[in-house]
């Protein structure tokens, strides 16, 4: 145990975040935090990391623990070079190596004393594992993988820009080995290579890291553990996010049957109550019936999920074969960092890729005449209407209503229609009568996906369409690309993304572009056929447990129906008793006792039968729960 949240709640004044949250993070776990945007995700980093307070409860640290976030690690002097940064970074590697020195000098004087030997060994791993024999290059090559070459050591952090900074911060970080490092968003600003290195470094972070992030494949290979935010409550998962889907499917499907199932027992057992508990030979059996519903543990009718988005681009018309033809189209700023010639047809889904500054974004803003091009041209076809989408929302006027910003767009539209639309991207009651300003990154993109869907263009110019979107909303926005029947034309460092919607890609180089159709689309196929044999063999077993279910909840059925027929006989035959034919004749009145009493033991084994299915129904009910 590293980290120990013993009953946290946290809220503002508007709304409550967590609630009653324990969780327990251990040694060199990798633990990805999910959960709907505004669930409450960076307010649980932020409470681990110190940087706020919470409102009940406590957290634990095992031991003289370091944790560092990359908000922490933002530069106080900005007058310090990167090479001085990275060397404060990297303190705690240079006092390593300071106690290793002291430690030969021990071990030379003691050579065959094994503690010191076995405490050399574990620091020279650490020092070993951080960088330390060779921290100059450690440094270099931390610059390399983020875009940068060794020459800019000397220079000071106030003279990059601030996407630069953004990575300088992240690689600082990183030198700095924190016991737990904790990472929100940590890829803004890094293209998929820069992604793909960085993944890598954390799958062999030989500490603890706690993150957050919407990618799905990079919670795929570096997590080890998840943790779900979902009605101010967090829930564990072991696994990576693949593990955690099929676990949470099953959870839930358990929980819906679990729940059916008792709500069906209690129906039967309330009838079966009401109906003997007035009759003095019965009130005995509905009395146990009474205390077996009382100390049923009830189960929760489970939720039905939060609301996601629902919607779909249809274009107002199908438009030409040709879409977009780039002709030496020269494109850049100051000066041409890119020179293509393309031809785009109708239904292609191409992904733009390649490294930061080789001219994505400046692609696909030229197309739109956001800029001028250097040089060249480029065509659109018959009747293609293109619609735009900017990953800076400047099309979104900050001084409006979210209402506002779409009614004024299209007039024509009733105030029906208008909540309708806003609706389908989760703006509802008095969300929509909120200022643009004061939107979230989240809410901003949905805004945009509404007035682009209101466009019904049959050419959609997509520039980081999935930056602030949750895991769901991601999902939902796939969904309706995918049924899409234009031309997409995308920049994207989300690689599932990617794989999921692209048809094609183009790869943009220094100087050089290359179109290519997509030859893994089978992997994607592949992964689906997956999933689907295993929700065939989940059902499968679902079926055998419901079957099984059914012949006990039948044979119990049976069992009451057999016992109420043989008390009928039992009450009958203690009626014999009253009667002359019998209290007159003393064999007579013995054969009766023993029918009695044989009676009794034929009630008594139905109900044995019966208390012990009914307690093994519970049992895997509790079972089913705690799934």
């Amino acid at each position: 145990m590293i980290i120990t949240l013993s009953h946290i709640s946290k809220s503002y004044p508007s709304k409550n975040i967590l609630s009653d949250v324990s969780l327990t993070i251990n040694e060199k776990e990798k633990v990805a935090i999910i959960g709907l945007n505004g669930s409450g995700k960076t307010t649980l980093l932020n409470i681990i990391s110190k940087e706020i307070t919470p409102d009940e409860g406590d957290v634990f640290y095992g031991g003289k623990i370091t944790l560092k976030s990359l908000k922490q690690h933002a530069f106080e002097n900005e007058e310090l070079s990167v090479q001085e940064v990275f060397e404060q970074a990297m303190a705690k590697v240079v006092a390593l190596e300071k106690q290793l020195t002291a430690l030969h000098q021990q071990v030379s004087l003691n050579p065959e004393d094994e503690k010191l030997l076995n405490k050399l060994s574990i620091l020279q791993h650490e020092f070993e594992d951080m960088g330390g024999y060779h921290i100059q290059s450690t440094m270099e090559t931390m610059l390399t993988k983020m875009g940068f070459s060794k020459e800019v050591l000397p220079q000071s952090i106030h003279t990059f820009s601030q996407g630069q900074k953004t990575r300088l911060a992240l690689a600082s970080l990183l030198l700095s080995y924190p016991d737990v490092l904790i990472l929100d968003e940590p890829t803004n600003h890094l293209d998929i290579e820069m992604i793909e290195w960085l993944e890598g470094f954390l799958i062999t972070y030989p500490k603890t890291i706690l993150f957050v992030y919407h990618d799905r494949r990079f919670i795929d290979k570096v997590a080890t553990d998840i943790v779900e935010i979902e009605y101010e409550k967090a829930t564990s998962f072991k696994g990576n996010y693949s593990s955690y889907q099929k676990a949470k499917l099953k959870m839930r499907e358990k929980m819906q049957s679990a729940y059916h199932r008792q709500q069906k027992d209690i129906e039967r057992l309330e009838a079966l109550i009401e109906k003997f508990r007035y009759k003095r030979s019965k009130a005995a059996f509905a009395q146990s019936k009474i205390k077996y519903l009382e100390r049923m543990d009830r189960i929760e009718a489970p939720s039905k999920g939060s609301k996601n988005m629902k919607f779909s681009f249809n274009p107002y018309i199908k438009g030409g074969k040709e879409v977009l033809i780039l002709s030496d189209l020269s494109i850049g700023y100051d000066q041409s960092i890119q020179t293509l010639d393309l031809t785009l047809r109708r239904g292609q889904r191409v992904a733009v890729l390649g490294k930061n500054g080789v001219g994505k974004s400046t692609l696909l803003k030229t197309i739109v005449g956001e800029i001028p091009s250097l040089g060249g041209e480029f065509i659109f076809g018959h009747q293609i209407h293109w619609a735009y989408f900017d990953q800076n929302h400047a099309q979104l006027n900050s001084s409006k209503l979210v209402i506002e910003e779409l009614w004024d767009d299209y007039p024509q539209l009733d105030h029906h229609q208008i909540r309708s639309v806003l609706a389908q991207f989760l703006f509802t009651q008095d969300d929509v009568f909120k200022s643009v300003s004061a939107c979230s990154g989240g809410e901003r993109v949905r805004l945009s996906l509404a007035k682009m869907m209101l466009e019904r263009a049959n050419f959609l110019v997509l520039d980081e369409p999935t930056n602030h979107l949750d895991i769901p909303a991601k999902e939902a926005l796939e969904e309706a690309l995918l049924s899409y029947t234009g031309t997409i034309l995308f920049v994207s460092h989300d690689r599932y993304f990617i794989d999921k919607v692209s048809t094609a890609v183009l790869t943009l180089e220094e100087g050089s572009s290359t179109l290519k159709e997509r030859d893994d689309l089978v992997q994607v196929d592949e992964v689906v056929d997956n999933e689907k044999e295993q929700r065939i063999q989940a059902h499968q077993e679902r079926k055998q447990h419901q079957k099984s279910r059914k012949q006990k909840e039948k044979r119990i059925q049976e069992l009451e129906e057999l016992i109420q027929s043989n008390e009928l006989k039992l009450e009958q035959l203690r009626d014999c008793r009253f009667e002359p034919e019998y209290y007159h004749d003393f064999k007579k009145m013995e054969e009766l006792n023993l029918s009695i009493d044989e009676q009794h033991n034929v009630i008594a084994k139905y109900v044995h039968e019966w208390e012990t299915l009914s307690l093994e129904m519970e049992e895997e009910e509790n079972n089913d729960e705690n799934i």
